[in-house]
């Protein structure tokens, strides 16, 4: 789990990038406090005539340092101007995601604040960078968690949701977990509803852990007035499920279970089993039997099942088909959604811890 403190391993005082740099922030780090727009104006001047001349990591550091005490003096434009710049320079350099320039970057979010939008324009332009420059294309799940866990922290949920989603670890899907139940609990819709929001986007993204890890977190943190009558089923000698009295919580559950089932047995049952669990609960009506959830469950079904979706179904303009009925998702009506697979326990973002 990222932290604000995490890898970030600055060099020893003998590292020719820090002398070198030293001899900018001498001159830009005193002028902080009392002329923050001088100071702001020789980092960019020092920065560039690095970052021109090919030496990147000394503009990274005198970026980094001039953003980073900026910030700490309550000047949260000139800080995130500054950071944006390192941004660009990572760019230019080619720079990846490691703990250290993933670092550098949690720090400055984390001292950016909340106040204005100048956080929000920062996480955006790092999680980009991220995307460009690191393994996953919807960016670094990293830092996907620790943006999410920092919103969820400040009661943002609908926008912590975006990022832990996108993260799609086994943590950030507890979190999510945790922040669904505390935004349940506050009156804003049914606990089943949640339970779906969810379990069904994990699943479409092919992160079986994810959703696992999930639905069990929001099961067994349910209010105990659900729970008082709940009872719980065996589905493995090491699994079992929590059957309560939200019917939507009961179908996320097994949907989890019987997708799980799958990818370890290739024979019909799993498949005929998923037919027969979305028939019975479609068949009571209710969100699941509404057109943008039975399109999430068959891409579910064609990408677990190899169950064909039906002839003539038109493509989700939506990407994420879950916002229509539930808000949030990263999609939007303009994003198509990516082509999805199954991402096998230990790669990718379902095997990240």
């Amino acid at each position: 789990m990222v932290r604000v403190q995490e890898g970030l391993k600055l060099r020893n005082s003998s590292s020719p990038t820090i002398t070198m740099s030293a001899r900018a922030l001498n001159a830009i780090l005193p002028q902080i406090s009392t002329a923050p727009y001088e100071a702001h104006q020789k980092a960019r001047t020092f920065a560039s005539r690095y970052n021109k001349s090919g030496q990147y990591d000394i503009a990274i550091d005198v970026l980094f340092q001039s953003a980073r005490e900026l910030l700490k003096t309550g000047q949260p434009g000139s800080g995130v101007d500054l950071g944006g710049f390192m941004l660009d320079v990572y760019d230019t350099k080619g720079e990846k995601v490691t703990p250290e320039s993933r670092g550098r970057l949690t720090q400055l979010i984390a001292l950016t604040g909340a106040e204005g939008g100048w956080r929000q324009t920062l996480i955006q332009k790092s999680i980009a960078w991220s995307a460009k420059h690191g393994e996953y294309p919807t960016g670094d799940p990293e830092l996907h968690h620790y943006v999410g866990e920092l919103l969820f922290k400040e009661g943002q949920y609908d926008i912590a949701e975006q990022h832990l989603l996108a993260s799609g670890t086994r943590d950030s899907a507890r979190l999510l977990a945790d922040a669904f139940l505390q935004w349940a609990g506050s009156g804003a819709a049914n606990f089943g509803l949640f339970a779906l929001r969810g379990t069904i986007p994990y699943l479409q993204n092919g992160s079986i852990l994810a959703a696992k890890a999930f639905i069990k977190q929001f099961a067994k943190g349910l209010p105990a007035s659900i729970l008082s009558t709940a009872t719980s089923v065996p589905v493995s000698d090491s699994d079992e499920v929590i059957m309560t009295s939200e019917s939507l919580v009961n179908f996320s559950q097994l949907a989890v279970v019987t997708c799980q089932r799958a990818q370890g047995d290739k024979s019909k049952v799993p498949r005929e089993s998923w037919v027969r669990l979305c028939g019975t609960y479609q068949s009571r009506g209710g969100p699941l039997a509404l057109p943008e959830v039975r399109r999430s469950l068959g891409e579910i079904a064609t990408l677990y099942f190899a169950i064909p979706p039906p002839r003539g179904a038109a493509a989700n303009p939506f990407g994420d088909i879950m916002s229509s009925l539930l808000g949030g998702g990263m999609g939007g009506p303009s994003a198509p959604a990516p082509r999805r697979t199954l991402t096998p326990a230990g790669q990718g973002n379902a095997g990240l811890d």
